[in-house]
């Protein structure tokens, strides 16, 4: 069942209304089966079960307060009343039934409607007490009158804190979208920045290597007419340019790839880091593979590695476990990397840092996927999938 989206006080004050009506319900119920009325009893019962039937279908409702939502509650208040009034004209002991459907009255009607309604309520609430007295008295007045007007204040009490919950509501919506924008902009500006920093590279390292190599063989075309030595050192002087801008390549793409890659395998790399993330702090952790490794491209290198890091750093920081494995599967078309925890566990849909977006980031540009298992106290499991690359057939 879905709940309110009221704070505590105004579910407590909607939940003592239901209560009131289901205590004087049963204390009907009883005085007239106290006085052998069987006909009473099962109507009273059947009254119960409407308004209990109500409750239920309004918190199952997909989206409280809407139009479906109001003309259902007005349907199903027509029926209350008109059986609360059969059943007020035929035993006293329900008369005082009313007092909570001042409430529903002023809760599913427009103010304009809801007061002549309550009204209405209270005057035929008199009249049925008066018709079992056999006489209106002071005390029929006052009863009901009293009863409306608290219930009046109540109600007018209770829209006014709902209209300040549903402002806050929706302040707090719109701060969490404008975090969502922040967090958005904060990772396209590493990410330009990044872009630049990479442009910057490649243009004072690699375009300036080919821009000579490039000049110094127009130099041999132009002199193998006229001068074939010249034109052989400017081949051997192009040829030396392309060696060094090879390197060049070379320790750039050494550069963007994570350090513990640079002289290992990404097994090694995950069993290394699945001993040094957790050093130092009571967890215990395992690395494991399962399948057939095989030759990853780089890019799925780093992100696995970069994916295990962050998860394994938040086993150490925040899960509280005694231990944790990673567990690297190859399967035929994919390869998976599995982090999990039997720590604290924690809410996935509260989560608000950056480090799972980041990991999600980084799997959803190979064309993977992130799944994160969690609950409070029942551990946490991150498992990455990523396709593999189809493979060459071999020759």
């Amino acid at each position: 069942m879905s709940d309110y989206p009221f704070p505590p006080t105004l579910r407590l004050l909607r939940w003592t209304v239901h209560g009131t009506f289901a205590i004087l319900l049963v204390i009907a119920l009883a005085g007239v089966a106290g006085k052998g009325r069987p006909a009473l009893v099962l109507g009273g019962v059947l009254l119960g079960v409407l308004y209990a039937a109500g409750i239920v279908i309004e918190g199952r409702l997909p989206h409280f307060g809407g139009t479906t939502h109001l003309r259902l509650g007005r349907v199903w208040l027509v029926l209350t009343t008109a059986g609360w009034a059969a059943l007020a004209l035929a035993a006293p002991q329900f008369v005082w039934l009313a007092f909570p459907l001042f409430f529903a009255h002023l809760h599913l009607l427009p103010l304009a409607v809801a007061l002549p309604g309550v009204a209405a309520l209270t005057v035929a609430a008199v009249l049925a007490a008066a018709w079992h007295e056999g006489r209106l008295t002071a005390a029929l007045v006052v009863g009901p009158t009293i009863g409306a007007a608290v219930a009046t204040l109540m109600a007018m009490i209770y829209k006014t804190l709902h209209a300040e919950s549903e402002e806050r509501r929706l302040l707090i919506d719109d701060l969490v979208r404008t975090r969502g924008k922040l967090l958005q902009a904060e990772g396209d500006a590493v990410r330009l920045a990044e872009r630049e920093r990479l442009a910057r590279e490649i243009h004072d390292t690699l375009a300036q290597g080919m821009s000579s190599i490039i000049l110094l063989l127009r130099a041999a075309r132009r002199d193998l007419a006229d001068d074939l030595p010249a034109a052989e050192r400017r081949i051997t002087e192009a040829a030396d340019a392309a060696k060094e801008n090879l390197e060049e390549a070379r320790n750039f793409v050494r550069a963007l790839a994570p350090p513990a890659l640079q002289q290992a395998s990404l097994a090694a790399a995950l069993r290394r880091i699945s001993d040094s993330a957790v050093a130092g702090t009571p967890v215990r952790a395992r690395f494991e593979i399962s399948g057939t490794p095989a030759p990853l491209p780089a890019d799925y290198d780093a992100t696995l590695l970069r994916i295990a890091q962050g998860a394994l750093g938040n086993v150490s920081r925040h899960s509280g476990a005694g231990h944790a494995g990673v567990t690297l599967t190859y399967l035929d078309d994919v390869v998976m990397l599995d982090v999990y925890d039997d720590g604290r566990g924690f809410d996935p849909g509260n989560a608000t840092g950056f480090g799972l977006r980041a990991m999600r980031e980084r799997v959803s540009a190979l064309g993977g996927s992130l799944t994160v298992e969690s609950a409070p106290g029942e551990g946490t499991a991150v498992v990455a999938t990523l396709p593999l690359p189809p493979r060459e057939p071999a020759s």
